[in-house]
């Protein structure tokens, strides 16, 4: 990446200029896109979306047993009751080890650019596999997981159904393959600024539209855009002030670490910002409990500002728009383990 947020940067400066004048939503509308359920499988590269695929990846999501303790599932830190992520700072992994950074919500996460905070994982299916194998999270091996699998007759079934065409079907590719399939599912349509971007100019109230627009014109929607309004794109956290260092941890450098270039010290994945009211603490840190402080923080870091008390009441009433329909998603029975399946490591 090197210093390609320098040009990306570019767009906090120029968009308000663009964004003063003219009807608001059709305003809004040139930046922002609605959630759009039909438009999952255009971002799931290399992986036809199939029900076997789905039904499979849902049980697996839920199943401890793909780690080294059998304690802990991809919905450990992904609660799909608290915004797609978990209710903590910073996730509890194998042997209570606190891990380093917030987990990302899992909820739109089909529509980033990238995973991770890092953006080290393209994709969901490359994603699913690193918290897998990282010690301070699942600490399990892909030949663990596999054999685990395969003593277990319903997977087995099931990943013959999922992967007719594959001389062996139960693997550690397939099973991050299932879990994508399943996760591109987990999508948040029809909140009130998606209705208000297809055209009812009543979804949203005075406040919010006043919140939208200094969203627009402040620059926050320079990095915060897209269908998931962020998501995508790097861009380094304190462009104007350094923040405070428990918010964001010297140690951290974040995207530097993935490209091992200095001029990307600090910079991060833009967050996404939908269902935000949902998923307290914010920050790739999770030191920051409400919105109001989030606001406050990034006006200032990011864009030089003290924003006047209404102005940021003003945003937070905007970004509240942001929480969409929650996926209806029921707790799976699983597939009895058999006497050959592996024992928790603890």
């Amino acid at each position: 990446m090197s210093r390609s947020w320098i040009a990306s940067l570019s767009a906090i400066i120029l968009f308000p200029l663009s964004a003063s004048a003219g009807d608001l939503r059709q305003d809004a509308a040139a930046v922002f896109q609605p959630i759009d359920p039909a438009a999952v499988a255009k971002q799931v590269k290399n992986n036809e979306i199939t029900p076997a695929k789905v039904e499979l990846g849902h049980k697996l999501f839920f199943d401890p047993r793909l780690s080294k303790s059998q304690l802990i599932s991809c919905a450990t830190c992904h609660n799909l009751s608290t915004g797609g992520v978990d209710a903590g700072p910073t996730s509890v992994g194998h042997a209570w080890q606190k891990g380093p950074r917030r987990a990302p919500s899992v909820l739109n996460s089909v529509f980033n650019g990238a995973q991770f905070w890092d953006g080290r994982a393209e994709d969901l299916k490359a994603q699913a596999k690193g918290p897998v194998q990282a010690g301070v999270e699942m600490a399990n091996t892909p030949a663990a997981v596999e054999a685990t699998l395969k003593s277990i007759p319903g997977y087995v079934g099931e990943f013959q159904k999922a992967f007719p065409g594959d001389v062996a079907p139960v693997s550690f590719d397939n099973m991050a393959k299932a879990i994508e399939a399943f996760e591109s599912t987990l999508v948040t349509p029809n909140s009130r600024f998606d209705k208000f971007l297809k055209g009812d100019a009543t979804a949203l109230n005075d406040q919010e539209k006043k919140g939208l627009r200094l969203f627009m014109d402040k620059g926050c929607a320079g990095c915060h855009s897209g269908a998931n309004v962020g998501g995508s794109g790097y861009f380094p956290f304190g462009v104007s002030e350094k923040p405070d260092e428990e918010i964001r941890p010297a140690a951290d450098k974040g995207r530097s670490a993935v490209t091992k270039s200095s001029a990307d010290d600090y910079a991060f994945r833009v967050a996404p910002l939908r269902n935000v009211a949902l998923r307290a603490p914010y920050f790739h840190s999770g030191k920051v409990w409400t919105l109001e402080e989030a606001v406050t923080v990034m006006a200032k870091t990011q864009l030089g500002e003290t924003l006047p008390a209404e102005d940021t009441a003003a945003i937070v009433a905007f970004l509240n728009t942001l929480t969409g329909d929650q996926p209806k998603v029921d707790y799976p029975v699983l597939p009895a383990r058999t006497k050959d399946t592996p024992h928790p490591q603890y």
